[in-house]
């Protein structure tokens, strides 16, 4: 799905999300569904269970933090709609940073409710996961498995760092949840909306060892190849 500098080819968050499902026998939503994959019940029909499947090229920083990247959603508009509602807006949310964090907590636990069986929906949160994979330059990659459940924000330092620009001090334009030991979210909310997320690794529910994929040949997957690989009769024809 992405194409490197060299050419070469990597899997991107749509192979993550469809080896998953053909890995698990599951379904791949392909959308913007609040669960990627969705993995059948067996036993219990029309019920299902989610995995929130999130991709990002940062397992450098495990080895250095411990700290897993998971970007929420970066649906700024679903995020100043609701904080609205709380009486919040770009002209105000820098002097309430506590309210806006907690909101936006608040928020992401609503889209996981309104799917569950418990609201009249299909899937089982208690087995509703986040799955994670991270990987670096070098081609390693990395598995981990979180609950859904976050840290609550209520607990959390909430603020806007402050940054050195030409000797004067501005205030950056993210909003930070930490607690004693780092950084728990960071929200984006004027420079692209993305929420993000730092679980420790060390607290993931289950991880796989650092792994490579298995190497393919690359010449087989240029966009000539694949024109002649899926319509052998129509290119033999103007090849002719």
């Amino acid at each position: 799905m992405l194409v490197l500098k060299d050419g070469k080819t990597i899997p991107g968050w749509r192979d993550f999300e469809r080896s998953v499902a053909a890995a698990f026998s599951g379904k791949a939503q392909e959308n913007k569904a609040i669960f990627d994959v969705l993995l059948l019940d067996p036993i219990k029909p029309g019920r299902s269970y989610g995995l929130s499947c999130k991709m990002r090229s940062t397992l450098d920083r495990i080895s250095k933090d411990d700290l897993v990247t998971i970007e929420l959603s970066n649906s700024s508009g679903k995020f100043w709609q609701f904080l609205k509602t709380k009486g919040i807006d770009q002209s105000n949310y820098r002097g309430r940073s506590l309210e806006v964090g907690i909101a936006l907590v608040e928020l992401v636990e609503q889209w996981h409710k309104v799917v569950s069986i418990e609201h009249g929906g299909t899937v089982d949160l208690s087995k509703s996961y986040y799955l994670v994979l991270s990987y670096n330059k070098r081609g390693l990659y990395q598995l981990h498995q979180f609950s859904l459940h976050f840290p609550d924000p209520s607990t959390l330092r909430w603020y806007f760092p402050t940054l050195a620009k030409k000797g004067v001090e501005e205030s950056a334009n993210h909003v930070k949840g930490i607690d004693d030991y780092g950084t728990i979210f960071e929200w984006y909310g004027e420079s692209g909306g993305q929420l993000k997320y730092y679980p420790r690794a060390t607290e993931a529910i289950w991880q796989s060892e650092p792994f490579k994929l298995e190497a393919i040949e690359q010449a087989k997957f240029g966009l000539i190849r694949k024109a002649e690989a899926y319509f052998p009769q129509l290119w033999s024809n103007t090849s002719d």
